[in-house]
């Protein structure tokens, strides 16, 4: 039976021990950047950003197209006029068509043309009279379209393509700091809750302790009635206290849970950091990183492009257009294959098409107009945004610095209430010391706990959101990277 019953409790502590887990701060946050939701959402939208961009270069390479029809059967009555007399007839119709062609196509970013260069063969087979069968060759045909005047899509696709790209990069940075931010406010809030339990408990224990203590010197006069009514008091409100952080400690586990993609079977039990990194932050530096590295400047950038492109539409689209074409290739019919690649002719094609309003009664010069003011809107707040942005650096930087300071006063008041607190029980229990002298000892040691641990986890946010901002590592003082082929595999 004793065997039985110790095999079940070393099953059941190991089951325990599997459910359980002891982490670090650093821990859970690899944990979430690895597997958690927002993880996956912000890896999905770069990898978005990525094919965009590789559909953008691609559209400034050569495109090839094998083109054509195929059993085209065309057994209809079709009008056709006379050239004579111009009189309008329906005639029969009874044949056969079929044909390929391979086609080259190449953007050129400079002018905005498209440059095309093709090959191509086709067959007619004629049906219901005399039989007969006609092949229509163009071996090359090189042609080219240029609107003149106009807005040049390739030329800004350029402008801002990268730019979008390298801010999508940023972007996901910058969201896996900021999943590291939540992470460190659900980890120190689980923390803090089971603070609050084993604090619960402790006083449930020291106030029963102290309860007994109390009744012994109560018969002996020393402790008033009112006294001993206060300490009950406070034992009981210790009890009810330890099922309502339970509950607390619940619901800050299932919110962590939820960030790391755990369900709620599985428990952290986190660790409260007794060292913190020493480093102070050089205002300089930090605002060098922030507009060098992080999607801010890309976005003031990108908000500049956008009007100056917005513009430059509105300047070509005032209503009047040109546009250049011209082919140039050699072609040939015959009545077989190899006749229609004899002797070729060689075709030319060249012309301007125009459109010029005569009256719009202001509408083109109203589209730029408002273009204008849209754009100097924009460089407006892209100032006044700059010069937020220096003032939030500044503010994040003196908050970290006076922080770590905070958690080195805040420790050092956490060991003394400890420090009064034990001292205070041990005088009460000699009768040298108040129920009111031990409930403000305990409720000082409870309190510089909870300063502590909240000024720890400042600590932290202030450390993480100044890496959301520059994205730099400064514990390691190195720019934090994106490996995209691992990104995209």
């Amino acid at each position: 039976m004793k065997k039985t019953l110790s095999i079940l409790l070393i099953l059941i502590s190991s089951s325990v021990a599997f459910a359980q887990r002891q982490a670090s701060l650093d821990e859970v946050i690899s944990i979430a950047r690895h597997q958690s939701v927002e993880a996956l959402e912000a890896r999905q939208a770069f990898i978005s950003t990525y094919w965009a961009y590789r559909s953008y270069q691609a559209s400034r390479l050569p495109s090839v197209y094998l083109q054509g029809n195929l059993m085209n059967f065309d057994r209809s009555l079709t009008l056709l006029q006379n050239p004579d007399n111009g009189s309008l007839n329906y005639v029969s119709s009874n044949n056969l068509q079929n044909g390929v062609g391979l086609q080259i196509n190449q953007n050129i970013t400079f002018t905005g043309g498209t440059l095309s260069v093709s090959s191509d063969l086709s067959r007619i087979d004629q049906f219901g009279g005399p039989k007969s069968l006609t092949w229509y060759s163009r071996p090359i045909t090189v042609s080219y379209y240029q609107p003149l005047f106009t807005y040049n899509q390739f030329k800004w696709d350029k402008k801002i393509e990268p730019q979008a790209y390298e801010k999508g990069k940023r972007d996901y940075l910058e969201a896996m700091e900021g999943l590291t931010i939540n992470v460190v406010n659900a980890y120190h809030r689980l923390l803090l809750a089971k603070m609050n339990n084993d604090i619960s408990k402790s006083n449930f224990e020291n106030s029963g302790n102290m309860l007994k203590i109390a009744a012994e010197r109560l018969q002996l006069g020393d402790v008033t009635k009112a006294d001993y009514l206060q300490l009950e008091l406070r034992m009981l409100n210790d009890s009810i206290a330890i099922n309502e952080t339970a509950v607390q400690v619940r619901e800050a586990q299932m919110a962590l849970n939820s960030l790391l993609g755990y369900d709620e079977s599985y428990e952290i039990v986190p660790q409260i950091d007794s060292e913190l990194p020493d480093i102070q932050m050089d205002y300089d530096l930090v605002m060098m990183k922030a507009l060098a590295n992080s999607s801010f400047r890309i976005d003031q950038e990108l908000s500049l492009l956008n009007a100056e492109s917005s513009l430059a539409r509105a300047k070509a689209s005032r209503g009047f257009s040109f546009a250049l074409n011209a082919r140039f290739g050699m072609s040939q019919t015959g009545s077989s294959l190899p006749a229609a690649y004899n002797n070729l002719l060689d075709q030319e094609v060249v012309g301007v098409t125009f459109s010029i309003p005569i009256f719009d009664w202001g509408l083109g010069k109203g589209k730029v107009e408002k273009a204008k003011a849209a754009q100097a809107v924009v460089k407006a707040q892209v100032e006044q945004s700059t010069n937020d942005h220096r003032r939030q650096m500044f503010t994040a930087v003196s908050q970290f610095n006076n922080q770590r300071q905070q958690c080195m006063v805040s420790q050092r008041a956490m060991k003394i209430a400890a420090e009064r607190y034990e001292l205070t029980m041990l005088r009460f229990k000699e009768g040298n010391a108040s129920v009111t002298d031990l409930n403000m000892a305990q409720t000082e040691n409870d309190s510089a706990l909870r300063q502590y641990i909240g000024d720890v986890s400042n600590f932290w946010i202030y450390y993480y959101s100044l890496r959301q901002s520059t994205l730099y590592d400064f514990i390691k003082n190195e720019d934090i990277e994106i490996d995209v082929n691992e990104m995209i595999l």
